[in-house]
């Protein structure tokens, strides 16, 4: 008992200044998450900001198709046709762009880290497009991306299956509309609001299966897959829709929502551990005094009862 009280404590000692420094924080600005990232500045038109973050959404276009005949600039700053990148496999497909302070890595390695222990590989049972909404990135930050998360993949001869595309406003709006991801620029710090979620592919290029949040359970994202090679689509789920930035009023700056999200589950959780040990502690101290719990009912039935 007294071990299991040592281990509580030290844990609860380890998550209560993480939980308190997550409540503390100022996060009015990239910088308090990524010091190298562009800072979040004043929102341009601060009387319309309110309604900025409502209008980043993704909603489910389930059997809607992307259009296959727009242009796009892969890694290897080869000009290539979305048609060339289906026709064969399932594809899934994650919309990002490289600058993303938070998020769009987030989901980056939530894909891979559900990937990883799948029996499907890359490049054989579905390809993973990850098609950036910036018009301002470039192949190059494309292959540095692309090359980070095949190392994290850890599969070597699945490069092929794997394509980080770049492109021109129009082609990235227009597979965007087809699958219901709707995101907003601010253009005073050139930061993107849009939400966090990975979309699952027919070969054909229509909406099978969408996937929310930043962790993705291996066994959905695999029937997801398994469907969508099949042709199938799926059925709408619950939707728990992250933003990378919402509006602060009393700040008059966007801030992290994913941020607050952590904040909250770290104070919960240094809550929980901290009723936990207030039990235990409770519960010995009671055993100290002399209060003895009640026979066990199972030993009471088979008449193992304490004589007196």
């Amino acid at each position: 008992m007294k071990a299991l009280q040592a281990g509580s404590l030290a844990l609860l000692l380890a998550v209560a200044p993480a939980a308190t420094a997550l409540g503390d924080a100022n996060f009015t600005g990239v910088s308090s998450i990524d010091p190298s990232a562009d800072a979040v500045g004043d929102v341009s038109d601060p009387s319309a900001a309110g309604t900025v973050a409502s209008r980043a959404k993704f909603e489910q276009k389930l059997g809607s198709r992307v259009p296959l005949g727009a242009t796009f600039v892969d890694e290897t700053g080869r000009t290539v046709q979305l048609s060339s990148l289906f026709g064969r496999r399932p594809v899934v497909l994650a919309l990002v762009y490289h600058r993303c302070p938070l998020l769009c890595n987030q989901v980056l390695q939530g894909l891979t880290r559900a990937l990883k222990p799948l029996p499907l590989s890359a490049g054989v049972d579905f390809d993973v497009v990850a098609l950036s909404i910036d018009p301002e990135d470039t192949p190059e930050s494309a292959l540095k991306k692309k090359a980070g998360y095949l190392e994290r993949y850890d599969r070597p001869g699945t490069e092929g299956g794997w394509t980080f595309l770049t492109g021109q406003k129009e082609a990235i709006d227009a597979v965007c509309d087809a699958v219901g991801f709707q995101y907003v620029r601010n253009p005073a710090s050139g930061q993107y609001v849009h939400a966090a979620g990975i979309v699952v592919l027919t070969p054909g290029g229509t909406a099978s299966q969408y996937l929310f949040g930043l962790d993705y359970p291996p066994k959905e994202l695999d029937a997801a897959i398994r469907a969508a090679g099949e042709g199938r689509t799926g059925s709408k789920i619950a939707q728990l829709i992250l933003l990378c930035y919402d509006y602060d009023a009393s700040s008059g700056k966007y801030t992290l929502s994913i941020v607050r999200l952590l904040r909250a589950f770290g104070t919960l959780t240094a809550l929980s551990l901290g009723l936990y040990l207030f039990l235990m502690i409770r519960r010995d101290v009671r055993g100290r005094d002399g209060v003895v719990a009640p026979p066990d009912a199972d030993a009471t039935a088979a008449g193992d009862v304490p004589r007196t």
